[in-house]
């Protein structure tokens, strides 16, 4: 059997497979409610036989959203929205997962479309929190480094957010700590300029993000999976690096964390990324050598390509973007190119070869 359609067991959950739908951002939410689009777009990736469905970046609180039309999970309100698509996901044999997350100094902006710079307080934007009163661009709001009482309301509201998600149907939960949001901010030295127990030494940056995997396993079942997206490097001299990454896979292995999806970038603008299939894989791989699973993402758009990343021990989930927006039954396609036998839905099999 290609490795690609074999099952993977964390806890008391077991995959189908090892394809997974990566977090994307759709930017099509009002007031953070889970609508129809998120249903047929994370559905159809269900019914074309992902294993794992990930939901875009859910706010944790509504000053957390990347802009105002980001998915939230701040109320108890979202919960029944969110729960008629995992309702949904489970049926096609999917496992529904979500991602938590905080947008940090990288929130009231415009939707991509739209023109992605900041957005104004007097047109509904609101001033981002950060680690430290440090823009990420130029054209970016000014945030408002986070006191004490901050930090720990922004722990408290990931806590809230996975007791939400448990009572939602949810899986699987992934703690977004990547691509320049709140918690990679206090990770990365470029972000982080603080003088206290959250900044200067390693120990000091990695203190929020594992303050946040404490709090949410305190609600989130010890057999849940629990994953935690970085961002391996910064790309930059002087940031967060690979070696950073190892080291703090190590620490989250002990933490009650069962995977580590390995991201990279987004905490610097105009960074030269040596961007090309399948250029992050090798992070997945380094940081699998502490013992952790890991799921490599980025540029993976073939299936003998996720195989080969299989085959060759460098990650144990392949997670993917792009390719499935362009073609949300890739896992169907990608089974009968590898010899795979799977369970196509009923209503398509006369489509199947």
């Amino acid at each position: 059997m290609a490795l690609l359609f074999s099952p993977f067991t964390m806890g008391s959950l077991t995959l189908k497979n090892r394809i997974v739908v990566s977090p994307m951002c759709e930017y099509s939410s009002y007031d953070g409610f889970a609508n129809d689009w998120h249903l047929v777009h994370l559905g159809s990736r269900a019914v074309g036989g992902a294993g794992l469905v990930i939901t875009e970046a859910a706010a944790v609180l509504p000053e957390g959203r990347i802009t105002s039309h980001d998915l939230g999970i701040w109320k108890d309100d979202h919960i029944e929205f969110l729960k008629r698509i995992t309702d949904f996901v489970k049926a096609q044999g999917a496992a529904a997962g979500i991602q938590l997350a905080h947008a940090g100094r990288k929130a009231s902006t415009q939707r991509p479309w739209e023109g992605n710079s900041k957005v104004p307080e007097s047109e509904g934007g609101w001033a981002p929190d950060a680690p430290s009163a440090v823009p990420f661009k130029e054209d970016y709001p000014i945030p408002v480094a986070l006191d004490l009482a901050g930090i720990d309301r922004v722990t408290d509201a990931f806590k809230l957010s996975a007791a939400r998600a448990l009572k939602a149907g949810f899986q699987v939960i992934e703690i977004h700590a990547a691509h320049g949001y709140l918690l990679h901010e206090f990770l990365s030295p470029f972000s982080n300029e603080r003088t206290d127990d959250y900044g200067g030494s390693f120990e000091n940056r990695i203190r929020l993000l594992l303050e946040v995997v404490a709090a949410v396993r305190t609600v989130w079942p010890a057999d849940h999976p629990l994953f935690v997206r970085i961002s391996a490097t910064d790309w930059a001299e002087g940031g967060w690096t690979i070696d950073d990454s190892v080291n703090l896979a190590a620490i989250l292995k002990t933490k009650g964390v069962d995977l580590v999806d390995c991201s990279s970038g987004g905490n610097l603008p105009k960074v030269k990324i040596p961007v090309g299939p399948g250029y992050q894989v090798p992070f997945a791989e380094a940081v699998r050598k502490v013992g952790i699973p890991t799921g490599a993402v980025g540029m993976i758009t073939d299936a003998i390509q996720a195989e080969s990343i299989l085959q060759e021990g460098q990650a144990d989930l392949v997670i993917m973007a792009r390719e499935l927006l362009r073609d949300p039954y890739f896992p169907l396609r990608a089974a009968h190119q590898l010899g795979a036998h799977v369970q196509w839905p009923v209503q398509y099999e006369r489509a199947k070869l």
